[in-house]
């Protein structure tokens, strides 16, 4: 069994109208982004709090921190808001938990043309299921280690620490 975690972000709504925006009211898209995808692997989806995540705080930080601890499930995706993805992802690392835990967000919301919410959600719940226990990033069809990334805001992808 996978969780899912869902914190907000761009690849957590439908209501955004470009990138600078940030949702009116929230609808989540990540059970309509698994229904999508057909995914048959067992999940439970859970939904912690729904911010842009400019806004997450150390308060925030700890609630997801405590959720990922107090979870029976060993594999955890968090969807993410992108600006501060990898700030989360370290303090997650700093957490120790001995989970596989991977996050994972979106440039573009999930009904909008070349929106790359369902590849990346996709493609860490692959991750979750098959990574040791650490805590990573899934974006742009690539892995990273927590620490070892950073958004390449001029090309618009994540990249590793150079």
């Amino acid at each position: 069994m996978i969780k899912i975690i869902t914190t907000g972000g761009t690849i957590d709504t439908l209501n955004y109208t470009d990138e600078k925006d940030a949702p009116r009211e929230h609808k989540s898209a990540i059970r309509d982004l698994l229904k999508t995808a057909r995914l048959t692997v067992d999940y439970v989806v859970k939904d912690l709090f729904a911010k842009d995540s400019r806004l997450i705080n150390e308060h925030d930080r700890e609630l997801l921190v405590n959720e990922c601890r107090n979870s029976k499930e060993e594999e955890i995706v968090v969807t993410h808001g992108t600006m501060t993805l990898t700030e989360t992802a370290e303090y997650l690392q700093k957490a120790q938990l001995g989970k596989t835990i991977v996050l994972v967000g979106a440039m573009l919301p999930f009904n909008k043309e070349k929106s790359d919410a369902l590849f990346n959600l996709g493609a860490a719940i692959i991750a979750g299921q098959t990574l040791p226990a650490g805590v990573y990033v899934v974006m742009n069809g690539k892995v990273f280690e927590a620490g070892n990334v950073r958004k390449d805001f001029e090309k618009g992808t994540f990249v590793e620490v150079d």
